[in-house]
């Protein structure tokens, strides 16, 4: 008998339906991945495992036993914990306040215990091989640390399953390597693992077994080693991935609308020089830490520090100023689309709309009707799965959001535009819509400059590729030169083999 089962789980929210008699059984002490297009239903079934939603229907049943997680606190007293994909924390605690905060340490008269604090904290991150200071505030951390703090925080409740989502999306290669060591550990510990991840070489690397969903239903649940790569893609999507080379690649690229030259920032990177063509897409690769995301920002204006010149379509723009990068014809989509990208709060047709509203607008005022027929023809063009454009965007998956931060600058036309990590998050059948987009753009005429730490998303896409290592360019590699090792070697600095 299975270690964990879901018994007919159905969880209905307004205007869609999230999960429709889902039922399977996942084994003691193994990796268990969970797999489907952004919408599916993965990370609900993980959040009413873990007491964050109620099934409107179903069971599930703990080892032999049926348990009800009303809600997260029961749900660690049963022995769950949940790895969110999306980070939740104090930013102005500590880490060490942060990974206690539900069980503070008490010495006399009630006041907390400073030192005991910060002993479990340090054991905590230990067991995850962590050495980030427990005094840190949280809100100084990048993603990639806020994430592991959130996984030393479930390993320490000593849980028997962990729902693990999207772990790995803000680590690091050597972060990834520890987490595989760590889930590696626990396994064999006994702990259970449920592995959310729309990344295939993780889940035939790492897991045991694996669920797919499609459409909020369940389709199959089969050993990793009875199933490969393309089958499960075919069962995802229900079609096959077919995979094609950028039509823009059969173009030459046309006038230069983007120069960059000598752009430096202190502390962040120097002597930063490129061009983008129309109808062009260039790389920028780089170790964690390069300093791709800090040029990104400077080229569109963020970074009043930044020094030397920026030119869109022959005109020299303002160093630090926004508005002269939004009236070239710029657009930046960030890595982080939840603190930079989007405004939770608002709905959809609001986020989509935000950056056209000087061109949606007469007299000061919004003309609603223009603002519905333009947000849902972008909306219709990178197939958004959402029950309305009124819906809170904060209510939709992962990869719904990530295409209506990029909905936003299309809605305004950018000439040039700058995409930071364009498919983070997402699962494998939006990722060749939103390829197939981008490839649209430049045979449009656009000038991108994409920015990606998968090497695989650069090579297939882009016409050049510029590396970055510790803030300076390490070189440019032509297509022709293209292939993982060899960026790799620029990357880290190594000599050509």
């Amino acid at each position: 008998m299975p270690f964990l089962e879901f018994h007919h789980l159905t969880k209905r929210f307004p205007g869609a339906l999230a999960l429709n008699d889902v039922s399977f059984g996942i084994e003691r002490g193994t990796c268990h991945a969970l797999i489907g297009e952004n919408g599916a239903g993965k990370s609900t079934l993980g959040k009413i495992l873990a007491g964050v939603h109620t099934a409107d229907r179903g069971e599930i049943r703990l080892d032999g036993r049926t348990v009800h997680p009303a809600n997260p606190l029961v749900a660690r007293q049963l022995g769950i914990a949940m790895v969110h994909q999306e980070l939740a924390f104090c930013p102005n605690l500590s880490v060490a306040e942060n990974l206690c905060l539900g069980d503070l340490p008490r010495g006399a008269f009630g006041w907390v215990d400073r030192a005991g604090l910060h002993d479990r904290a340090c054991a905590m991150l230990a067991a995850i091989g962590s050495t980030i200071d427990p005094a840190t505030l949280v809100g100084t951390l990048s993603t990639g640390q806020e994430q592991l703090v959130q996984i030393a925080a479930a390993v320490g409740t000593g849980a028997r399953v962990i729902v693990m989502d999207e772990p790995t999306s803000s680590l690091s290669g050597g972060e990834t390597r520890e987490l595989f060591r760590l889930v590696r550990e626990l396994k064999g510990r006994g702990i259970t693992l449920i592995y959310v991840s729309h990344r295939m070489e993780e889940i035939f690397a790492l897991c045991d077994a694996v669920t797919v969903l499609r459409d909020g239903c369940h389709v199959a649940t089969e050993s990793v080693a009875g199933t490969s790569p393309q089958r499960v893609v075919q069962q995802m999507i229900g079609r096959d991935l077919l995979v094609q080379n950028p039509r823009h690649l059969a173009r030459s690229p046309d006038t230069e609308l983007l120069r960059v030259e000598q752009l430096a920032s202190p502390g962040r990177f120097s002597d930063i020089s490129f061009r983008v063509h129309a109808g062009e897409i260039v790389g920028l690769a780089g170790l964690v830490g390069a300093g791709r995301s800090e040029v990104a920002q400077a080229v569109f204006g963020l970074d009043p520090q930044a020094t030397g010149r920026v030119m869109a379509k022959g005109r020299e723009l303002l160093p630090g100023s926004i508005h002269a990068a939004l009236a070239a014809g710029l657009g930046l989509v960030p890595e982080d689309r939840k603190r930079q990208g989007l405004v939770l709060p608002l709905n959809c047709r609001e986020n989509t709309s935000l950056a056209a509203l000087p061109l949606l607008s007469r007299a000061g005022w919004v003309r609603r009707a223009a603002e519905r027929d333009l947000v849902q023809r972008y909306a219709g063009r990178l197939r958004v799965k959402t029950p309305s454009l009124e819906t809170i965007i904060a209510s939709l998956s992962g990869g719904n959001q990530q295409k209506l931060a990029l909905a936003k600058w299309l809605a305004r036309d950018c000439d040039i535009l700058i995409v930071d990590e364009p498919t983070r998050g997402i699962d494998v059948g939006a990722k060749a819509e939103i390829y197939q987009l981008l490839d649209e753009l430049a045979c449009e005429g656009k000038a991108l400059l994409v920015i990606s730490s998968e090497l695989p998303e650069l090579i297939g896409l882009c016409g050049r590729i510029l590396v970055m290592r510790d803030g300076r360019l390490a070189g440019e590699v032509p297509r022709a030169d293209f292939s993982e090792a060899a960026l790799m070697r620029l990357m880290a600095g190594l000599a050509a083999a």
